[in-house]
């Protein structure tokens, strides 16, 4: 059974982290499925993000499971986070992606909800 996890909550949201939970456990158990950062979710993907030593990296316990890893474009410039070629694009100064995610359009969201048997929001 395909699955697509729909990320929208915060990374400091409880849910972010089940949502990476689910996913790992998907992966151990070598289950068919996809995963779409989106909204607020959109800022795992920032590269510049500081944590205290004593809190786990969401953003580096992602990268881990070394899957695909798309975050709504929109979402992503709206707060504050892009990709070389967006930040040419906009006349950015820098770029701040993290290494693994990649920003796509919505039409891929359209296509994982059109593809998968379940969809599970987080």
């Amino acid at each position: 059974m395909s699955t697509l996890l729909l990320i929208t909550s915060a990374p400091v949201s409880i849910h972010a982290w089940h949502a990476l939970g689910l996913a790992q456990a998907l992966k151990e158990k070598k289950e068919d499925f996809r995963v779409f950062f989106y909204q607020d979710a959109a800022s795992v993907a920032s590269h510049l993000q500081w944590l205290p030593d004593d809190q786990r990296d969401l953003t580096r316990e992602w990268q881990e499971l070394s899957i695909r890893l798309p975050v709504c474009v929109s979402a992503a410039l709206a707060r504050g986070i892009t990709d070389q070629e967006n930040a040419h694009r906009h006349q950015l100064a820098t770029h701040n992606l993290a290494q693994g995610f990649e920003l796509t359009g919505l039409g891929e969201l359209a296509d994982a909800i059109q593809s998968c048997e379940r969809l599970i929001q987080f």
